[in-house]
């Protein structure tokens, strides 16, 4: 992927509405669900153009890695980001390493999903929490999954069962985005019959659709913000994307 790519991502990484919910749910939860240690070590595998870790370190020490070696470049010339370049399927850190080990929106891009979730597993502490986000439902499979190079989207329940629950047990699991939803897959059906090239920017995902309307962008965060404040107390029945966290048991 050439840097024109990334630039893309990393504007879309810090205004989108979407995005800069899902980071305030991926902090509001993890501060919540992960063990009072100070400072936390966190791990964060898949860290795109590198936003989940600026939010991550306000938590504790994070360490980055990322499969694409032109995005390793990137982070490293255009962010000074530290990030070491590794496989989520064959993790470069012994077991028991991390206290919170996260992978928002990776194993979908990976064929061999089990063993990804596997490694998260193996490198989390004795008590320590692994969170994972994934898009939700093929029936929203479109060309934002191809563009985006994913095998599948997921039910809650193929999400969850990924886990070991001998090793460990799911303390919360939910869909997220559930208020758009609807229009989400209205949108979806209807670029079907529009070319691409008329409604997407460089990146090519949906993402890049109305991206620089700013009326639309704050009333999507408003209307998702809502939602945010329900977790953790709800589990909402659908949604474009699901999430787990998993805390490994104290084998010590």
């Amino acid at each position: 992927m050439d840097l024109a790519y990334y630039q893309d991502y990393y504007k879309l990484e810090r205004t989108h509405w979407w995005f800069v919910i899902r980071g305030q749910l991926i902090q509001r939860l993890t501060k919540l669900y992960a063990a009072k240690t100070h400072p936390l070590r966190i791990l964060n595998v898949g860290v795109a153009t590198g936003r989940t870790t600026e939010l991550l370190s306000t938590l504790g020490d994070v360490t980055s890695v990322e499969y694409e070696p032109s995005c390793c470049t990137f982070l490293r010339e255009e962010l000074s980001m530290q990030v070491t370049q590794g496989s989520v399927t064959e993790l470069p850190y012994q077991d028991n390493s991390y206290d919170v080990v996260c992978a928002f929106d990776v194993i979908e891009h990976v064929e061999d999903h089990q063993t990804a979730v596997m490694e998260l597993q193996r490198v989390c502490s004795p008590k320590g929490l692994v969170f994972v986000t994934v898009p939700a439902h093929m029936l929203l499979w479109s060309h934002h999954d191809v563009v985006n190079q994913h095998f599948r989207r997921y039910t809650r329940l193929e999400l969850t069962s990924l886990f070991d629950q001998k090793a460990g047990e799911v303390v919360y699991s939910s869909y997220f985005n559930a208020l758009l939803a609807g229009p989400v897959l209205l949108l979806r059906w209807l670029t079907r019959l529009i070319p691409k090239h008329w409604i997407r920017s460089k990146a090519g995902s949906d993402f890049t659709i109305l991206a620089d309307d700013n009326l639309l962008n704050k009333l999507f965060y408003k209307i998702l913000a809502a939602e945010v404040k329900l977790m953790p107390r709800l589990s909402l029945p659908t949604g474009t994307s699901a999430f787990c966290l998993w805390q490994k048991e104290d084998v010590r």
